[in-house]
């Protein structure tokens, strides 16, 4: 599983980060946590409000912290 967290680099974003790391953690799941900073690539998923939420290429949800229990719902 490929999981990206797309955003400039805030505290959402880092928050959101960690949130993530810690679902995919705690569900016992394995899979990858990268950050993605790069304007043009956020853009290529049509995402305007960071940070956002991408799980294998798909686009959860954006211009949210989502919590570690709601990243869990969508691993």
């Amino acid at each position: 599983m490929k999981i990206e967290i797309l955003g400039t680099g805030c505290a959402k974003c880092k928050t959101l980060y960690e949130n993530t790391k810690k679902a995919l953690e705690e569900s016992g799941k394995t899979g990858e946590v990268v950050k993605v900073e790069d304007i043009p690539t956020i853009m290529r998923y049509g995402v305007m409000s960071t940070p956002a939420l991408v799980i294998d290429g798909q686009v959860k949800f954006s211009g949210k912290v989502a919590s570690v229990g709601e990243i869990m719902g969508m691993l």
